[in-house]
């Protein structure tokens, strides 16, 4: 009983945490002359990722590489397939900017690296995580340059800042770390439900602690939609899968090498994760004023479904 209490609290702390990230969020962008979708893949997206990072090197540490990995590829599969689906299912809307495109080939790019150095030789080194870290520092760093060229030159409006910078960065602080502290609750109270079925980590991790760290993308990217403020809707999903690949990945192997325990990280997981990537962009064209709709955002949800089956049923 007391790990569905577990399930609940975190919901609650999820989503309380999802709404002041976004107002911290908006307010920042204002604060720093970038647009919405620029905080939606850099600041938002850190703070909702934070969860995978947690557990990841939580993981790598204590020696369970296939949570880590799992964990990775599992949030970002759920990322587009669910976390889009259900955003669009509550509130449907548009894409506002081309700029999407420069973020999903990121995105793309960075998974077809991440496959290549697994496969090449079945785990992540120190150097390869180095390489992964290093190129997530330059997205950043190039996403802020051309986020504050644009609105120079005028063809994007930064947001009204809502409070103080220091106001907003405590806000964005604090709601962070209630994302990982709800998020943390949640995995907690179903990996032991999980746990006590009988199933392997790595279908524990590519399915209940990937979904339970993808929630706070879930309640962010609802609660922004909800506001109005698509673009970091859509650009904490793209952004958090960056995160999890060049950051958390690249992180955590760093630290410590992450080795293939269960070959089905192989076999199957990295397979659907990059197929639903590319998914993504057929979801979003045309890249500018398509409208995602409820129609798509049941597609997604059934791929994922069927993602699920596929894994539980080799248990």
């Amino acid at each position: 009983m007391v790990f569905y209490l577990y399930l609940i609290a975190g919901l609650v702390i999820l989503i309380a945490g999802g709404e002041f990230l976004v107002r911290g969020g908006v307010s920042l962008a204002g604060h720093l002359r970038i647009s919405t979708m620029v905080v939606g893949v850099t600041i938002v997206s850190l703070g909702t990722s934070a969860p995978e990072l947690v557990v990841s090197l939580d993981a790598a540490i204590s020696g369970h590489p296939d949570i880590s990995l799992g964990n990775v590829i599992g949030s970002n599969i759920s990322n587009i397939s669910l976390v889009l689906a259900l955003t669009i299912l509550i509130t449907p809307f548009f894409v506002k900017t081309r700029s999407v495109l420069r973020d999903w080939s990121i995105m793309i790019g960075g998974t077809i690296l991440f496959i290549i150095f697994i496969l090449t030789g079945e785990r992540l080194c120190r150097a390869e995580g180095i390489i992964m870290f290093i190129l997530l520092i330059l997205f950043v760093w190039n996403s802020l340059r051309r986020s504050r060229n644009d609105t120079r030159n005028g063809s994007v409006d930064p947001p009204v800042p809502r409070y103080s910078m220091a106001i907003s960065i405590i806000i964005i602080l604090g709601s962070s770390a209630a994302l990982v502290f709800g998020a943390d609750i949640m995995v907690k109270g179903a990996s032991q439900i999980a746990k006590s079925f009988g199933i392997s980590e790595r279908v524990i991790s590519v399915s209940v602690i990937a979904l339970g760290t993808s929630l706070p993308e879930l309640a962010t990217s609802v609660v922004a939609a909800a506001r109005k403020q698509n673009d970091i809707s859509l650009g904490n999903i793209i952004g958090s899968n960056i995160f999890n690949l060049l950051a958390i990945l690249g992180l955590t192997s760093t630290i410590k090498a992450i080795e293939i325990g269960d070959r089905g990280v192989l076999t199957t997981d990295i397979w659907w994760m990059l197929g639903i990537s590319l998914m993504l962009f057929l979801i979003i064209l045309p890249l500018k004023g398509s409208r995602l709709t409820r129609f798509k955002g049941v597609i997604l949800v059934s791929v994922y479904l069927a993602y699920i089956y596929m894994v539980f049923s080799k248990v």
